[in-house]
């Protein structure tokens, strides 16, 4: 058999091992992040719980790793991914899949936009069954889809005679499949362009396959079409792929709250409303004569005596915006994560605020804005920012950070002498208004105002907290009687009660919508169903995986996959809070390990002979260093030097574990049971993040560092070969 052949005349024929490792590595990378993103839009459980798509990637590549010696067919993929996309091309089970959602959420301990309410114990078990039914349906579909591709990677691996340098061009696809999914979520290109860019991947093993490439092309040209036909939303207005989520603008129905509806993830999200003087007089069937003004975008400027600078987090589309200025204020700044949304606004808004020379918009996330600005502004006004989706990481939502007690305490540091903060939340349960309540009294040393808004013509409404100098508020009061009645009026017809019981949210605890410190049921089930597609998977695809366990190579592999998923959670999550939860920094962070990989990967060749037990000590040290470290202070630095510093701190734990990876990995009798079984702990690792709802971000580390210590113990005891193997690998 030649070296530049996967199996002769049997599945595979590769002309070249190099470019076949490098272009399966963009492959498998670049559809894991489609599917996170892509299945996260369309099925919005996924937007909440996106690490379940990234498990069932993992399983597929995993055990395709353990399956590499039996015969793999690209066809293998294919079928499974026409069936994806041939159940989300027809409406009928498009609608089905979308309503996994809602199944899912009668269990109530996890917040899902638009739930479910179950009348007894019997309906909720009906809904929760289906829910998981159609969850489990979904994951089957794409584990098989990676199966294959792991099977390729794998044999390709196995037989390079420098494994090493095989490992180190899987990385760079790995970068390189990263940073083409970033490109063009920058771009904002649709799912076509995407599926366009994995065919023509696909399409190269393909034209290397040694059988079934007829019917292979066949399904790539129905991916290609379905494709398609699931990126068109017929009605909209305007449909925008934005590196966060998809977002569509709607024309309102006539009797329809604003002039037009923007939504994220096939929800309702954002409304667009003309609150002009002449607009809002011409209609006073539709907008109350009486609360002329005095919408939820007026109340925060009404509030304080002389408006001139106005800081608005979260601004969305623009209604705060044009808020401010319908009050003269002199200087707006608009912050917003999404940039598709401000474009929007640009677009769409009748008031045309973000085109006026008052406003500037800042496309950031609101903690880097907190921590990079000196402006001061006399009033700070937190728009309706809530959340649909999680980042493809973590646990935590992209709002998580934003209500935390040292960001309420950054916005507070923003404020002038006299100034005033507002917060507006669209409160789903007590506990949230509770919390947000608690941390304000603290920060600011005074209970705040507040009160509800109902949904009406002029907005969505919602909890509005008011802070800062409360004595001029009052004041305010005093000379507008009929914004005081009317605050008034709204706390006796729907007063708010809370208990002041409920834990005040940190940036080491951020999880805003869960009551207490324990893992959401909703967890449990889903683990327990993803243990389901692993007892299917395993025995469909044959995998010897039960006898790997036998195997204390196997379990040092396992432990160092886990730790390294866990470790890349807890980096994401730190560097977050300094740089912004921004797609940026998630692209950032993840290029930095995989970088910290090449390196690590440079100095086990240069110097083979380092110490292990001196590697473990830097790697376990680095570990429990960062547990100690707030990255936080670093935020007043300019962005260039804290990126590279917050970077190269959180990565550093990344170049010792890729050391000991990679000098193991050199003299692993079998290299692609030694990937399967580092994908394997991977999977276990994002399993395991559930743990940060209890011990939080920071106590990962110690998890991390113990993960690290069990890789260790198990460090397969090896012969003379190790000497052996080694020098020629440094050569």
């Amino acid at each position: 058999m030649k070296t530049s052949q996967l199996i002769q005349d049997t599945d595979l024929t590769i002309p070249n091992q190099t470019w076949g490792i490098f272009l399966i590595s963009i492959l498998g990378l670049f559809l894991e992040t489609l599917f996170i993103r892509w299945i996260g839009t369309e099925i919005r459980i996924f937007a909440y719980l996106q690490n379940t798509i990234l498990v069932a990637c993992f399983l597929g590549l995993g055990l395709g790793m353990f399956t590499s010696t039996k015969p793999v067919e690209i066809k293998q993929s294919l079928v499974p991914l026409t069936i994806l996309l041939v159940l989300m091309a027809f409406p009928s089970t498009r609608t089905v899949l979308g309503h996994i959602s809602e199944f899912l959420s009668t269990r109530g301990d996890f917040l899902i936009w638009g739930p479910l309410e179950a009348s007894d114990r019997t309906q909720q078990f009906i809904y929760l069954a289906a829910g998981l039914a159609l969850t489990y349906g979904v994951l089957i579909l794409i584990v098989d889809i990676f199966v294959p591709l792991g099977r390729i990677l794998g044999r390709l691996v196995n037989i390079n005679p420098n494994p090493i340098w095989a490992y180190s061009v899987n990385i760079l696809g790995s970068i390189f499949g990263t940073w083409a999914f970033v490109l063009f979520s920058y771009l904002y290109q649709p799912p076509f362009v995407w599926f366009l860019i994995a065919a023509a991947l696909f399409a190269c093993f393909i034209l290397w396959s040694n059988r079934g490439r007829r019917i292979s092309f066949v399904l790539l040209g129905l991916i290609v079409g379905l494709s398609w036909s699931v990126s068109q939303v017929p009605g909209a207005v305007e449909v925008i792929w934005s590196p966060y989520q998809k977002l569509e603008a709607w024309k309102s129905e006539p009797n329809w709250l604003g002039d037009f509806q923007i939504h994220v993830n096939n929800s309702g999200y954002q409304v667009i409303t003309d609150l002009g003087e002449a607009h809002v007089s011409s209609e006073p069937d539709k907008f109350s004569p009486q609360l002329n003004g005095m919408s939820q975008y007026d109340i925060p400027l009404l509030l304080h005596l002389n408006p001139k600078s106005v800081l608005l987090v979260g601004a969305g589309a623009g209604n705060d915006a044009a808020g401010a200025l319908r009050h003269n204020a002199q200087f707006v700044t608009a912050v917003e994560i999404d940039p598709a949304i401000i474009s929007l606004g640009k677009e769409f808004h009748p008031e045309h605020p973000y085109l006026s020379p008052k406003v500037k918009v800042v496309n950031d996330d609101a903690r880097s804005f907190f921590a990079t600005t000196d402006e001061k502004y006399d009033v700070i006004s937190f728009g309706l920012l809530d959340s649909h989706t999680a980042t493809s990481m973590t646990n935590a939502r992209l709002d998580h950070y934003v209500y935390t007690r040292e960001s309420l305490i950054q916005a507070k540091s923003r404020l002038k002498k006299g100034g005033i903060l507002t917060l507006t939340f669209e409160v789903q349960k007590p506990f949230i208004a509770d919390r947000i309540l608690i941390a304000l009294e603290e920060i600011f040393n005074e209970p705040p105002l507040i009160f509800r808004i109902p949904y009406s013509s002029y907005g969505f409404g919602g909890v509005m907290f008011v802070t800062g100098d409360l004595g001029s508020v009052q004041k305010q009061l005093d000379q507008n009687p009929a914004l005081s009645a009317y605050i008034q009026e709204l706390q006796k017809t729907d007063p708010i009660d809370l208990p002041r019981s409920t834990k005040v949210i940190t940036d080491d605890w951020p999880y805003l919508y869960l009551e207490s410190a324990k893992i959401p049921a909703l967890h449990y089930l889903l683990i327990g169903l993803m243990v389901a597609v692993f007892v299917r998977t395993n025995k469909k695809w044959e995998s010897k995986l039960g006898m790997a366990y036998r195997n204390r190579s196997f379990w040092h592999f396992f432990f160092l996959g886990a730790a390294f998923l866990l470790l890349e959670v807890q980096n994401i999550s730190k560097a977050s809070v300094v740089l912004g939860n921004t797609w940026q920094v998630n692209a950032v962070i993840i290029s930095s390990i995989l970088t910290m990989a090449l390196l690590a990967n440079w100095i086990a060749a240069k110097f083979p002979k380092l110490p292990p037990t001196l590697v473990y000590f830097l790697l376990v040290g680095s570990c429990l260093s960062l547990y100690f470290i707030d990255l936080a202070r670093f935020g007043f630095l300019p962005y260039p030097i804290k990126a590279i510093l917050v970077g190269t701190l959180t990565s550093l734990p990344m170049l010792f574990s890729g050391i000991v990876f990679v000098r193991s990995f050199a003299v692993a009798q079998d290299k692609s049971n030694a990937l399967g079984a580092n994908l394997i702990g991977a999977l276990a690792g994002a399993l395991l993040q559930s743990i940060t709802f209890v011990t939080g971000i920071k106590a990962l580390l110690l998890i991390v560092a113990g993960f690290y210590l069990l890789s260790l113990l198990t460090v397969p005891i090896q012969s003379e070969t190790k000497e052996q193997l080694i020098p020629e690998f440094a050569r």
